[in-house]
C-alpha cells in the first residue's frame, strides 16, 4: 500500500468519543466542566501547598507533584478534544501526535511511580514515625520526584520515537481519543508483533512493581493501624490511606484494562471511554478525594483564603 507519513506535514484523524454518540453537545459540555474543575481544584491545591508553611512536609510535596501531573495530564488531551469538536475538525499533525503521545506516556508513567512513593511515605509515617524525618528528609523526597519524572520521560521518549518510526498506510483514521501506542500500531504497514510484545513488557514492568510496592506498603499500614491503641489516630490513618487507595484503584484499574488486557476483550469505543476516564475524570477527582477528606488541607485552604481576603481589604 502507498505510504503517507514520509513528511512531517502528514497527519491523522482522531475519531474520539464525541463522534460516537448522539448526545455530543451534552457530552462536550460535561467534558468542558470537568476540565475547568480539574484546572481549578489541582491549581488551588498546588497554590495552597505552596503558600502554607504547615504543608511543607514530605506528604504534601508528593501530593503537589500529583496535582501538577494531573493538571498537565488533563491539559494534554482535553482542550484539543473540545476545540476539534467545536471546529468540526479532528485532524492532528504527525508532530502533534508524537508530542501528545510523549506527554501522555510521561505523565502516566510519572504518576504510576509517584503513587508508589506516596504509599511508601504513608508506610514510613505510620509504621516508623520516629524515623520519618530521617527516611523522608527533603533530599530523599526530591530524589523520589526526580526519579518519577526522569524514568517516565526516558521511557516515553523511547516508545514515542519507535512507534512513530513505523510506516503508516493510507488510512489516517485513529479510532481513539488521543495518540496512543495500541491504536497507532493498527495503522502500521509493517510487522509490529515484536514491538507489541515489547510494549506489553514495558507496561507490566512499569505497572506491576509499583503496584506490588503499594499493596505491600498498605498491608503493613493496615496491620499497624489495627494495633493502634488510639481510636483517633486509627481513624486519621485510615482516612488518609483510604484516599490514597482510592486514587490508586482508579489509576491502575484504567491502565491495566487499557494496556494489559488483550485488545479483543475491549472495543475502540470502550477504549475511548476509558481514555476519557484517566485523562479528565481521574485528574478531576484526585484533588477532591485528597482535600475534602483531609482536615489539614481544608484548614490550610481557609488560612490562605483568609490571608487573600485580608490583603484585598487593605
Amino acid at each position: 500500500m502507498e505510504l503517507w507519513n514520509t513528511t512531517l506535514g502528514s497527519g491523522f484523524i482522531l475519531m474520539n468519543i464525541l463522534n460516537d454518540t448522539g448526545y455530543s453537545d451534552l457530552l462536550c459540555a460535561i467534558i468542558a466542566v470537568l476540565y475547568m474543575l480539574a484546572l481549578t481544584t489541582n491549581g488551588l491545591l498546588l497554590l495552597v501547598i505552596m503558600m502554607d508553611a504547615r504543608l511543607h512536609v514530605p506528604m504534601y510535596l508528593l501530593l503537589s507533584q500529583l496535582s501538577l501531573m494531573d493538571l498537565l495530564f488533563a491539559s494534554a488531551v482535553t482542550p484539543k478534544t473540545l476545540v476539534d469538536y467545536l471546529r468540526k475538525k479532528n485532524t492532528i499533525s504527525f508532530g502533534g501526535c508524537a508530542f501528545q503521545m510523549f506527554m501522555v506516556l510521561t505523565l502516566g508513567g510519572a504518576e504510576d511511580i509517584l503513587l508508589a512513593f506516596m504509599a511508601y511515605d504513608r508506610y514510613v509515617a505510620i509504621c516508623h514515625p520516629l524515623n520519618y524525618m530521617v527516611l523522608m528528609r527533603p533530599k530523599i523526597c526530591w530524589l523520589m520526584v526526580a526519579t518519577s519524572w526522569i524514568l517516565a520521560s526516558l521511557n516515553a521518549l523511547i516508545h514515542t520515537s519507535y512507534t512513530m518510526h513505523f510506516p503508516f498506510c493510507m488510512s489516517r483514521q485513529i479510532s481513539h481519543l488521543l495518540c496512543e501506542i495500541p491504536p497507532l500500531l493498527k495503522l502500521a504497514c509493517a510487522d509490529t508483533s515484536r514491538y507489541e510484545l515489547m510494549v506489553y513488557v514495558m507496561v507490566v514492568t512499569f505497572l506491576m512493581p509499583p503496584l506490588a510496592a503499594i499493596l505491600a506498603s498498605y498491608t503493613f499500614v493496615l496491620v499497624a493501624v489495627l494495633h493502634m491503641s488510639s481510636g483517633e489516630g486509627r481513624q486519621k490513618a485510615l482516612v488518609t490511606c483510604s484516599s490514597h487507595v482510592t486514587v490508586v484503584g482508579m489509576y491502575y484499574g484504567a491502565a491495566m484494562f487499557m494496556y494489559i488486557l488483550p485488545s479483543y476483550y475491549h472495543s475502540p469505543q470502550q477504549d475511548n471511554i476509558l481514555s476519557e476516564f484517566y485523562t479528565i475524570i481521574t485528574p478531576t477527582l484526585n484533588p477532591l478525594i485528597y482535600s475534602l477528606r483531609n482536615k489539614e488541607v481544608m484548614g490550610a485552604l481557609h488560612r490562605v483564603l483568609g490571608r487573600c481576603t485580608s490583603t484585598q481589604r487593605l
